[in-house]
């Protein structure tokens, strides 16, 4: 009886391809990493409108928070502010950013929109 060899692990294999034990399925399972978020209602949110002008040398941003819905409706909604504001923005981790100083402009819209916006910050 020969001396069992140890295992050595394939160089040409990548970290993601290894694993332990797999039962059932293909090895894709990016799906199930994706993070999913849940969509609430509008009249739920609880969002906060504020001007910031913190590491932007200056400039005055408007910044919309506590969205909880998904990517598609805040690209959306971000188009409209932007349109309704005559001023460019993005979208950063579930906040919009209007650029310029429009607080009360956008909490006026976010209401008519059936968001309970409230502005905050000085």
């Amino acid at each position: 009886m020969q001396p069992r060899q140890p295992s050595v692990p394939d160089p040409q294999a990548s970290p993601t391809q290894r694993f332990v034990y797999r039962e059932f399925g293909n090895s894709d399972n990016s799906a199930a990493l994706e993070r999913g978020q849940p969509e609430r209602p509008v009249g739920e949110q609880k969002i906060r409108v504020e001007a910031s002008r913190k590491g932007r040398k200056g400039k005055t941003v408007t910044i919309i928070r506590g969205f909880q819905t998904n990517e598609a409706t805040l690209e959306t909604l971000l188009k409209q502010l932007k349109t309704q504001c005559g001023a460019g923005g993005t979208l950063k981790d579930q906040e919009i950013e209007i650029q310029g100083e429009h607080t009360q402009k956008i909490v006026q819209i976010l209401k008519q929109l059936g968001y309970p916006a409230k502005a905050s910050g000085g």
